[in-house]
């Protein structure tokens, strides 16, 4: 599978992930929470799977997951659990890319 594949799917499951550990807490807009955590998580896995940076991927997981996390930490001051989750996810991510992605073909 292609690493943009494999980031795209992690990008799903790490977003559905996210979506269900917020459904218990409630929100003033919850559909408006779930939709952004979602995307951002999304977001995550997507940037993961196109990026082609001379790095290891564990690196670069680490890097997306908390260039993307720290906006919504800033607005919400839910530092740690959207930090920590967003790092945790975008390491993960970054290693099943690295570990898995094959590489594209040269244009």
């Amino acid at each position: 599978m292609s690493r943009f594949a494999i980031g795209i799917v992690g990008g799903v499951i790490f977003g559905a992930v996210a979506v269900l550990s917020m459904l218990p807490m409630e929100f003033a807009d919850k559909r408006a929470a779930l939709t952004a955590a979602f995307l951002n998580r999304f977001a995550i896995g997507f940037a993961i799977g196109a990026a082609q940076l001379p790095w290891p991927g564990w690196l670069v997981g680490l890097t997306f997951g908390l260039l993307l996390s720290v906006p919504e930490a800033i607005i919400t001051k839910a530092w740690v659990p959207i930090i920590g989750m967003g790092v945790f996810g975008g390491v993960v991510i970054g290693l099943a890319v690295s570990h898995w992605g094959l590489a594209r073909a040269a244009a």
